[in-house]
C-alpha cells in the first residue's frame, strides 16, 4: 500500500520533480564552471610564481622577504622614536606670535617701535618690546606664564599678547 501511494505521487508530480531536478543540475553545472574558472586563475598565478624557480631559489626568495619585513619593523621602531622626540621638541618651541608696531613718541613717525609676543602651546614665553626714539632703541623683555605677565603691560604689549594667545 505504501508503494502504491508513492507511485501515484510520482505519477502526479513527475513534471515538477523533473523541473526541480533539472534546476539542481543546472545550478551544479554553473557552480562547477565558476570553480573551474577560479582554479584556472590560481593555476596561472602559481605558474607565474614558480616560473624559472627551483625549490632552493624559492626558499631564498621567501627568506629575503622575511628579512625585508624584519628590516621594515626595525625602521618603523626607529621612526616611532624619532616622532616621539619631535613631539617633545615641538611642545617646547614657540608656536604663537603676536606683533604690534606703533609710534612710541608723537614726533617720531613710521612705527619703528614694536611689541612682539612669542608663546609656546601652553601660552608660556616672553614679550619683547622695542622702543625707538631719536637717540636709539631700548628693548625690554617680560616673561609670560599661562598667557599672563606679572609685570604691568602697555596697551601695545597687551595687544601683542592677545594676538599670540588667540593664535592657532
Amino acid at each position: 500500500m505504501n508503494m502504491e501511494v508513492i507511485m501515484n505521487f510520482i505519477r502526479d508530480y513527475i513534471l515538477i520533480i523533473g523541473a526541480v531536478g533539472a534546476a539542481v543540475i543546472l545550478i551544479l553545472f554553473i557552480l562547477n564552471i565558476v570553480a573551474l574558472v577560479k582554479i584556472g586563475k590560481m593555476k596561472k598565478k602559481y605558474n607565474a610564481f614558480m616560473e624559472g624557480k627551483d625549490a632552493k631559489s624559492l626558499e631564498e626568495t621567501v627568506l629575503n622577504r622575511f628579512k625585508e619585513i624584519d628590516d621594515l619593523k626595525v625602521n618603523q621602531e626607529l621612526q616611532n622614536k624619532d616622532i616621539q622626540v619631535l613631539k617633545a621638541t615641538i611642545l617646547k618651541t614657540y608656536q604663537k606670535f603676536g606683533l604690534v608696531k606703533y609710534d612710541a613718541f608723537n614726533e617720531m613717525g613710521g612705527q619703528l617701535s614694536f611689541a612682539l609676543a612669542m608663546l609656546d602651546r601652553k601660552n608660556n614665553g616672553f614679550l619683547l618690546n622695542t622702543v625707538h626714539n631719536r637717540e636709539g632703541s631700548y628693548t625690554y623683555v617680560k616673561e609670560i606664564l599661562d598667557g599672563k605677565s606679572e609685570i604691568n603691560l602697555s596697551e601695545e604689549e597687551e595687544k601683542a599678547l592677545n594676538k599670540a594667545v588667540n593664535a592657532n
